[in-house]
């Protein structure tokens, strides 16, 4: 059995070695490779927001049916919750979460220098292959500061090529879900619905092109 722990965060002694590491080399993230570390109660510290997010949490729990094997750590919504991000299009065009309005998103936040994120990569381009379309888009928001040389020498050596570059050299989307409890390291993933809401959550890695992931997928698609 998956053992569970609050917003799938990695353990106490995993949380020290990251503090540590950070004000070594002045990180505001650090990675997380454990992906055993469960389902979650997402009860969100903000108010709830039902009016906009209608229908969300009994999406929610019907896509937690699906949180097993290798995508047990998704951590389902308990609050409607609309989710509010900004990072740059492929052509460096501003956009926010809300533009997706109308699509399934699988928003995932990675960077070059973590390692975990780097191996699940290539899963997530199979998944927006097989899956991708008008409704349903996976979005995978690199984090690397600086220029965007790196990460896109990563994404041509790896051969991803089904993914829309996304990025946000700033790491304002990751502190922003930082301040909001749901990310702890990298990678993180969240579902968001049609309407921009948070579905699931979770921190560190899966296996995005496995049945599993598929069969949540296209559970929070819907009919």
């Amino acid at each position: 059995m998956t053992n569970k722990r609050p917003l799938g965060l990695p353990s106490a002694k995993l949380i020290v070695i990251a503090g540590v590491a950070g004000l070594l080399a002045g990180a505001v993230a650090v990675y997380v490779t454990n992906t055993g570390s469960g389902n979650a109660d997402m009860a969100a510290e903000v108010a709830a927001v039902a009016g906009s997010c209608e229908g969300t949490v009994e999406l929610a729990k019907k896509v937690d049916e699906f949180a097993r094997g290798e995508v047990a750590a998704m951590a389902a919504a308990t609050t409607a919750r609309p989710i509010s991000l900004a990072f740059k299009g492929p052509e460096g065009q501003a956009l926010e979460t809300s533009d997706f309005a109308g699509k399934t998103v699988l928003l995932n936040l990675w960077a070059t220098w973590c390692g975990p994120c780097r191996e699940e990569m290539p899963a997530l381009n199979n998944l927006q292959k097989e899956m991708g379309g008008e409704d349903f888009e996976v979005v995978a928001v690199n984090i690397d500061t600086g220029s965007d040389e790196k990460p896109k020498e990563f994404l041509a050596e790896t051969g991803v090529d089904a993914l829309r570059y996304y990025r946000d050299s700033t790491m304002g989307v990751f502190n922003t879900m930082k301040k909001e409890g749901l990310a702890f390291g990298l990678p993180v993933t969240l579902i968001l619905d049609k309407q921009g809401c948070l579905v699931s959550a979770m921190n560190g890695p899966a296996v995005w092109d496995s049945a599993d992931a598929k069969a949540m997928i296209a559970a929070a698609k819907g009919p």
